[in-house]
């Protein structure tokens, strides 16, 4: 089977296909690590996780790498507000973020750059364009990418059909001395205000701009031309149009094949916001009951290019349909042990597959999923199913809760999933160092998951509750 996907930069349907005819090689925007992502981060990377698991059914090996973002306005200012440094803030950040894929069942990335630690290729390339001429060094020794260099620039955006303004976000943010409006930065100059975040590089102490963070990276780890690249669908203009400006004119070679975005999540019709009390958490969906498998059932029910928007009933009604779904699983026998590789296991539940497969349409999906598993479940009722179908049957199930990454025995003979010895482990390095204020927090986390934790001296043991 063959997976397509709609291209941002050509607005058509392609294939995907590795250009070197073995492995995928992509490329996803990851979190700013200087906060809790909040749920519309995670549909972007729940989206993309749903990607990776459709590809690698196809037969098609991947090479998936999400960067950390842990230097940029942001993590400077919030790490100098709690008076730490900002490889420690970003540190804690990170962490969360990590038991938060974790407890979301988001496969891991074979590589994870941060943008820390590549700063010395942010410096080369950087380089590199001033010597072909595609940037210039200001009079406070700042760096800017010449965007009038490079005639292709907008084509992702579309920015011949609107106009560039400065007056907020992150292009405000990069307005140090430029000649142009439509000028970024590669380089900012050093200022009291980053405090000891800054690196020395040829045209003095300084930082990175952050567009220059995710080319370096993902070149770096995939090539100078790789085959797909992800994020919100926020990050079009001007992040990823800046991708491809310094990108393509320090190589000369075309820098990515295909452009995935994933559209706005909305709750209750708005957009997220601070102001509005509507920028939810994983914790905070925690602490009112609900698990991560259900949200990550809601983040995939609707298609990927539309908004969606979230509520609680929703989430109410993935918890329903998960059960449903974990009754069928109990009826069959529960996992069937060794799967056959796909597309060939798949059997009656091959349609789902070919929903996923047509532009990952995973709100056409799981309404065929329910209208196989409807079928399956009154045959069993009936006892129209021999041995040998429930066997097949179980087996195509298996296959495709594992393609949508919907868990539904995660404690299996009683062992904690991995998010929540993260937790406990947590935990126990609170109380080792007195902080029972927070340990108490997470004990409260983990029985609000569904484990119980006891604690000795230097270990702890976890029940099911």
């Amino acid at each position: 089977m063959q997976l397509s996907l709609y291209d941002t930069m050509s607005r058509k349907l392609c294939p995907i296909l590795p250009s070197d005819g073995t492995t995928l090689r992509f490329y996803c925007c990851g979190p700013t690590v200087y906060g809790p992502a909040h749920i519309g981060n995670f549909r972007t990377f729940v989206m993309q996780d749903l990607f990776r698991r459709v590809v690698e059914m196809t037969g098609t090996p991947t090479r998936h790498v999400r960067n950390l973002t842990d230097v940029d306005d942001k993590t400077i200012l919030r790490s100098q507000a709690e008076n730490q440094t900002l490889a420690t803030f970003t540190r804690q950040w990170t962490g969360r973020f990590h038991r938060d894929c974790a407890e979301l069942n988001l496969l891991p990335p074979h590589i994870e750059p941060s943008a820390v630690a590549h700063i010395p290729d942010q410096i080369a390339l950087i380089e590199k364009l001033l010597s072909k001429g595609h940037a210039y060094v200001a009079n406070d020794k700042s760096v800017y990418f010449n965007t009038a260099s490079f005639p292709q620039y907008g084509a992702l955006s579309r920015l011949n059909e609107r106009s560039i303004t400065t007056g907020s976000g992150r292009l405000s943010q990069d307005e140090y001395e430029r000649e142009s409006a439509a000028d970024f930065a590669l380089w900012k100059s050093y200022r009291p205000d980053d405090g000891e975040n800054s690196w020395h590089s040829p045209w003095g102490q300084g930082r990175p701009g952050w567009h220059i963070e995710c080319s370096a990276m993902s070149m770096k780890h995939l090539g100078e031309s790789f085959d797909l690249h992800s994020g919100g669908v926020d990050l079009i203009f001007p992040h990823h149009e800046n991708e491809i400006a310094q990108s393509e004119a320090a190589t000369g070679k075309p820098f990515v094949q295909h452009w995935f975005h994933i559209a706005h999540l909305l709750v209750d019709g708005r957009k997220m916001s601070k102001s509005l009390g509507n920028l939810h958490t994983l914790a905070d969906l925690r602490n009112r009951g609900y698990s991560a498998n259900e949200l990550r059932y809601v983040l995939m029910s609707g298609t990927y290019r539309q908004p969606l928007n979230f509520t609680f009933a929703s989430l109410a009604a993935a918890r329903k349909a998960i059960s449903r779904l974990g009754l069928l699983h109990q009826r069959l026998g529960g996992d069937p042990g060794y799967l056959l590789p796909a597309p060939e296991g798949f059997g009656v539940f091959l349609p789902v597959v070919e929903a996923l497969c047509d532009d990952l349409n995973s709100a056409e999906a799981l309404g065929r999923l329910f209208t196989i598993t409807r079928k399956i479940t009154a045959d069993l009722d009936a006892d129209r199913c021999s041995q040998a179908q429930c066997e097949q049957y179980q087996h195509g199930f298996a296959l495709v809760l594992h393609l949508f990454g919907i868990i539904l025995s995660p404690n299996h003979e009683g062992e904690a999933p991995p998010w929540v010895h993260a937790l406990a482990a947590e935990r126990l390095h609170a109380r080792r160092h007195k902080d029972w204020h927070n340990a108490d927090l997470l004990r409260v986390q983990l029985a609000n998951s569904g484990w119980q934790v006891s604690d000795s001296t230097d270990s702890y043991t976890l029940y099911p509750l």
